[in-house]
């Protein structure tokens, strides 16, 4: 069977072979990113108001304030702390205490910070800036606090030494909130897998159990510990904005490579093609996976690497042109989508390594998150056939996905989040569950729904979704009955209608062993219709087909595997059964 696609382009922009580039770099001395000293000027002045905001707190706490609730109660918080004490407690308050104590802060900085510049292949100057500078702005702010705002310490018994500082703020919750929370932003935005979240969420819980501990030990009021998490979190806040989000500090370009790391890299039939997108997958993603490659048998893969203008599906093609054995590709949903368009039909086989923010199709085919993980529960896999969906519309040209598609709330949601892609790149999937907060009230539109050719149905709706899978991310199942391998294509019309609507629609998409219904031939007697005079009006509507032609009575954002298209009012989906070969793991009956 012949593997060349139709309509993609000959020549390959941006393709090369990266790890053969990369060894034939010399290593250069690092210079300073462009854009340095205008963020710098940034943080300083920043820095200096939040220097002035919490001395304006404190001054108004131990001020005009004393005398009015809540502060009025701050003695009895803490008494209530001194009658609760036990020895087992004690014990971990002061373990707690001194995770925020000077010498553990400044010992944890600096291994942290040591092993982002010394242990990746490629240092994480940015990463470990950001950690360094939030701690440091905190404590330089604190002893600002100290030295302007004089507040005396509870008048309990106190566990530790009172030191020659003033009780506002809490500088070991301060200290603990830029450190851990620190961490907990580098981990959320690195790691990959079911722990990532566990390691986010610890580390946050980090700085609290320091100020209920501060509480318990006697050593601050309750409006202390919270002006030493509104400082640290401030701090990083102002840090991590200027570094970690902020465009405008870039590195440096690379020194060029040399002429023979440019070219066309060779390629023989058989071979492995890597594709990846080269703004999720680093220099330590690729040799772990050139590794795992190697570890089963795929000597000299050939990496190749997407770029703005052809997010995978040229490479993709090229690949199965040059007879690829093999096509590796590596990204997130959008990469794979334009992989999967190109050797849609075709025999050669695709491995699915996820290295994007969502990875819909890597969770619902059970491969792991870590990327090394994923393409060796491939590679130790056998081939299957999976379904896509092609799609077309007005505006948009045909093509296939993988995942799922969607108009209305759905898209807007993932336009949002795609807004901002320093966000969604520290933050992961929750930026998604942030977007949607964001577009809930996104109107709803009429529309009219065609399956298999039935007479059509008239709806309204928020969101309208049709997918190849079901699950989405935070293990909530949108699609009950949509399996990969059905040849079938399920929808989901969702029109919930106030607060009951909404709660009504939260129950039927978590309530389990719920099911589509095949698509009607018509209208179900005394099937109630809207103000509008549209039949239908249930909250979530299930249905599975095979051909969905659906007319927007306006134009709807849409969105195709997590990337936003065009706005239309057509969409007409048709399943390909079998249509995509993949390497996946065997499951277990």
């Amino acid at each position: 069977m012949s593997t060349a696609v139709p309509g993609r382009p000959a020549g390959l922009p941006g393709e090369r072979d990266t790890g053969a580039a990369v060894a034939a770099i010399e290593p250069s001395r690092p210079a300073l990113p462009r854009g340095l000293g205008r963020s710098a000027g940034r943080i300083a002045a920043l820095t200096v108001c939040q220097a002035a905001l919490m001395v304006g707190l404190g001054l108004l706490i131990t001020g005009p304030a004393r005398t009015l609730w809540p502060l009025t109660a701050e003695d009895r918080v803490n008494e209530s702390f001194v009658r609760l004490r036990t020895g087992t407690l004690t014990t971990l308050s002061s373990i707690a205490s001194e995770a925020g104590n000077t010498l553990t802060v400044i010992a944890v900085t600096l291994v942290s910070c040591l092993c982002l510049l010394l242990v990746p292949r490629l240092p994480r100057w940015r990463q470990a800036a950001f950690l360094a500078l939030a701690v440091s702005l905190q404590s330089l702010v604190f002893l600002v606090i100290t030295v302007a705002v004089d507040r005396h310490r509870p008048h309990v018994h106190r566990l530790d030494g009172s030191l020659p500082t003033s009780s506002y703020t809490s500088g070991h919750t301060g200290a603990a909130t830029a450190l851990y929370g620190g961490l907990a932003v580098l981990a959320l935005s690195r790691l990959r897998g079911p722990w990532r979240a566990v390691v986010g969420c610890l580390l946050c819980a980090l700085p609290l159990l320091v100020a209920v501990a501060r509480l318990y030990r006697g050593m601050h009021h309750p409006t202390d510990v919270v002006g030493g998490l509104v400082n640290g979190s401030l701090s990083l806040l102002i840090v991590g904005r200027a570094l970690l989000m902020d465009g405008r500090v870039t590195a440096r370009p690379a020194a060029p490579a040399p002429a023979h790391a440019t070219g066309r890299p060779e390629r023989t039939p058989g071979h492995t093609a890597v594709i990846l997108n080269p703004t999720v997958t680093g220099r330590t993603d690729r040799d772990a996976l050139r590794r795992v490659l190697e570890h089963h048998g795929h000597h000299a893969p050939v990496f190749i690497e997407t770029t703005a203008d052809d997010p995978g599906g040229g490479q993709a093609a090229g690949a199965a042109r040059d007879g690829a054995a093999l096509v590796v590709v590596c990204g997130g949903d959008g990469t794979v989508r334009a992989a999967a368009d190109a050797l849609a039909g075709s025999d050669v086989p695709l491995a699915l390594v996820p290295c994007g923010t969502g990875n819909l199709l890597a969770r619902n085919l059970g491969l792991p998150l870590a990327p090394a993980d994923a393409l060796d529960a491939a590679l130790r896999g056998t081939p299957h056939r999976v379904d896509l969906g092609h799609i077309e519309g007005d505006g948009l040209r045909p093509t296939h996905f993988a995942a799922m598609s969607g108009a209305g709330l759905d898209a807007a949601m993932v336009q949002r989040a795609n807004a901002n892609d320093r966000t969604k790149s520290l933050l992961g999937w929750p930026a998604y569950a942030i977007a949607v907060l964001q577009v809930l009230r996104t109107p709803r539109t009429a529309l009219s729904v065609r399956l298999d050719g039935a007479p059509a149905l008239r709806r309204t709706a928020r969101m309208v979704l049709v997918g190849n899978i079901g699950t989405v991310q935070g293990g909530l199942t949108l699609l009950p009955s949509a399996e990969p391998d059905d040849g079938r294509l399920d929808l989901l019309i969702l029109d919930p209608r106030g607060i009951g609507g909404w709660l009504a629609a939260l129950r039927t998409l978590l309530r389990p062993g719920t099911t589509a219904s095949p698509p009607p031939s018509a209208p179900t007697a005394g099937e109630r219709q809207d103000d509008a005079g549209h039949e239908g009006g249930a909250p979530v509507e299930f249905f599975t087909f095979r051909r969905a032609e659906i007319t927007f009575d306006a134009p709807q954002p849409r969105e195709l595997d997590g990337d936003p298209v065009t706005a239309g009012r057509r969409l007409t989906a048709e399943v390909r059964p079998g249509a995509l070969t993949m390497l996946l793991p065997t499951r277990e009956k």
